[in-house]
């Protein structure tokens, strides 16, 4: 071999050894059981509370609620929903291009909206049994919790945990 090859090998895998090695300098903060298990039922919290706030305006939509009570419950389920982004960013700060808790979260209940084109539209109960139909087929695909390993979320259709691989079956 000549000395040109094997300084080439030598270096690449010197590179490659760095690679690998990168993640062992790296000294994060990490999180005991009881941060991850707390983070993750904040989390759950904040699940509820976003889909709280949905139903609560396809129910105030249907006029299933009086007006008089609609702005008393979006406060409290708002002030709720903070208050648990609050929590979750001292325990685990994040970067956030929204200005306070209250706006992200008013922003993640009006980004899972499915009704919120249809503003003043009568319904009739052929639109209704459709949009029954059509929740019923998202909630199958939607979250079925955390990882209990890494604390991600999940859907109900994986097997094993997209983040670190555990199998959640």
């Amino acid at each position: 071999m000549e000395l040109g090859s094997i300084f080439l090998i030598l270096a690449v895998l010197v590179i490659a050894g760095m690679y690998l090695y990168a993640p062992f300098m790296i000294r994060a903060r990490k999180l005991s059981t009881n941060e991850m298990h707390e983070i993750s039922a904040l989390k759950a919290e904040r699940d509820r509370v976003i889909n709280s706030l949905q139903e609560l305006d396809f129910d105030f939509k249907l006029g299933k609620i009086p007006e008089e009570d609609y702005p008393e419950q979006r406060a409290e389920l708002l002030k709720k929903g903070s208050e648990i982004l609050r929590k979750l960013d001292e325990l685990e700060p994040i970067l956030s291009s929204a200005k306070n808790a209250e706006d992200r979260i008013e922003k993640a209940a009006a980004a899972g909206r499915a009704d919120s084109s249809s503003a003043g539209v009568e319904v009739n109960d052929e639109d209704i049994e459709a949009m029954i139909a059509a929740r019923r087929k998202q909630h199958k695909s939607k979250s079925a919790g955390f990882c209990p390993s890494c604390g991600k979320p999940v859907l109900t259709t994986d097997n094993f945990c997209p983040s670190c691989g555990k199998s959640l079956k």
